[in-house]
């Protein structure tokens, strides 16, 4: 039976307009189907459109967008505005991991990497914000990674990219908070995505045979035996509570490993962390 309370989250669900990007596989697409079981108006931003045909049969409205191409985030934007009056919810999900030993990663590569996950989301905040502004209320929800507050080996330019989008969300919180808007940063531990595949396939290709090639092939090893990581619906549930909290918290960490590996990093030492870390990667 639907409670009071209930009544009220479905209606203020029905008024509430979501874009959200990276929507055509993993936590994207598990937040997107999430939201709209629960009512929001959702637009599916991605670059694989064609994958998000099941998103559309829910009711979702599927936008092609590249968060690197200015005209791809101009026209998503303005295509909300124009059939929603703007965006209530932001959730900047898309992204990818580039991993390599440091040296051996091209540093048009590592552009590229900054591009998607610090760089394009900032553009399309930007764009995003005066309507927000205006109407004095919103909620940015920013997805990071435990990597965010950790480091490892082989992972310097991804973990660079995290590290750089939980100081920026933490500045804009405080920029935005003046106008009704919250800034919340998602802290995923290891979920069971493409997530690996992408970021390990093009690592072992140009480094295996490198001076690195002893922990790149032993980690890539472990990857390929490791089954376990947390659905990612564990994450679209984290995300959907957060845009429903009335005071959100400004950090939600959630899936397998998460709040113990931030726990560690907290109470240890960096070279203790060090010596953890070499351990676990061999």
């Amino acid at each position: 039976m639907m409670t009071t309370s209930n009544r009220h989250e479905a209606a203020g669900a029905a008024s509430q307009t979501v874009l959200i990007t990276g929507a055509s596989a993993g936590i994207g697409k598990a937040t997107a189907m999430r939201l709209l079981q629960e009512g929001y108006t959702v637009y599916a931003a991605a670059r694989r459109v064609e994958n998000m045909q099941d998103l559309e049969d829910l009711g979702a409205t599927a936008l092609k967008m590249d968060v690197t191409r200015e005209e791809d985030l101009v026209a998503g934007v303005y295509r909300v505005i124009e059939e929603q009056g703007g965006v209530d919810i932001l959730i900047n999900n898309a992204g990818f991991g580039l991993y390599g030993p440091m040296e051996d990663v091209p540093l048009d590569d590592a552009r590229y990497q900054f591009e998607v996950n610090l760089f394009g989301l900032a553009r399309l905040t930007q764009l995003v914000l005066p309507s927000m502004r205006e109407r004095r209320t919103g909620r940015i929800v920013n997805v990071s990674s435990i990597a965010g507050k950790m480091h490892g080996p082989l992972g310097s330019w991804y973990i660079a990219t995290k590290h750089a989008l939980e100081g920026w969300s933490d500045c804009l919180r405080l920029e935005l908070k003046r106008f009704g808007i919250d800034v919340i940063i998602i802290e995923p531990g290891l979920i069971r995505t493409e997530f690996g595949s992408v970021a390990f396939a093009p690592m072992v290709e140009r480094s295996a045979n490198s001076p690195y090639s002893d922990i790149v092939n032993g980690m890539t090893k472990r990857l390929d035996s490791y089954k376990g990581g947390s659905q990612p619906s564990v994450i679209a549930d984290t995300i959907l509570k957060s845009v429903r909290a009335r005071r959100p918290k400004t950090r939600y960490a959630a899936g397998q490993y998460a709040k113990p590996a931030l726990l560690l990093r907290r109470l240890v030492s960096d070279r203790m962390f060090d010596r953890i870390i070499g351990k676990m990667a061999g």
